[in-house]
């Protein structure tokens, strides 16, 4: 059975760094001693798993970060969880294709490991990066990710503002773009919104709401404690 934590963000307006997770971290990792932390979506490694290792170490846990070990499979391997730090999704998939990494880490949580990723780490979740925000600074092998959801998510999403003088194309029109080319859901997660994922069990969770897309039909607002399995299969 695999147990996701997808984070739209991992800083909410007027919170320190993973504190608005802080809560569904502890639930989703649970008796873990240690978490494994891929900082690869950030260019300054070390800085951002200084970052982690304090909040991490707030809530109880053992920070070990993939970019210190001398092997990383092996790290992969003998990880109790994992989290995967937001950053720009492109870097971060590229990394993971050069490392090796994308196949042993999706059969870890196929297998039971707990997974947790915010924002570049939750688009990591899905079946392609293809409703990413960030710019393509790099270029992946390919954009299939980790595929351990069958939708895919768009993190930080903004609703259309009608007061705007802004010309340019809004987020509902970018998924409405992608789904004339593509057929898979996509849960736009508005800043403190999260995703809690046990197995095929979906219930959106946090302090924010989210919206469903799908090919051809309106949107659907949901609000946190709601079950999203009905709309997505």
């Amino acid at each position: 059975m695999k147990h996701l934590l997808l984070i739209s963000t991992s800083t909410v307006f007027g919170t320190r760094y993973l504190e608005h997770a802080s809560g569904e971290l502890r639930n989703l990792f649970g008796g873990a001693a240690r978490v494994l932390f891929v900082p690869y979506a950030l260019k300054d490694r070390d800085g951002y798993t200084a970052k982690a290792r304090e909040a991490f170490g707030e809530l109880g846990y053992e920070l070990e970060s993939i970019h210190e070990s001398r092997d990383s499979l092996a790290a992969v391997a003998d990880a109790q969880a994992i989290f995967i730090g937001g950053g720009n999704t492109f870097r971060l998939l590229k990394t993971l294709y050069d490392e090796g990494l994308l196949q042993p880490i999706r059969t870890r949580v196929l297998e039971g490991m707990s997974y947790a990723g915010a924002s570049a780490g939750a688009n990591m979740a899905c079946p392609t990066i293809r409703t990413t925000n960030d710019m393509p600074i790099v270029e992946p092998p390919s954009l299939d990710a980790l595929n351990l959801v069958p939708f895919q998510i768009n993190p930080h999403y903004i609703d259309p503002d009608p007061s705007s003088t802004h010309m340019g194309e809004t987020r509902e029109m970018r998924i409405q773009q992608f789904h004339e080319e593509n057929a898979t859901p996509v849960i736009g997660l508005r800043e403190g919104a999260m995703l809690r994922v046990d197995d095929q069990r979906v219930q959106l969770r946090g302090r924010a709401g989210a919206r469903i897309f799908r090919r051809g039909q309106p949107p659907i607002e949901t609000v946190p404690e709601t079950e999203l399995n009905a709309w997505l299969e």
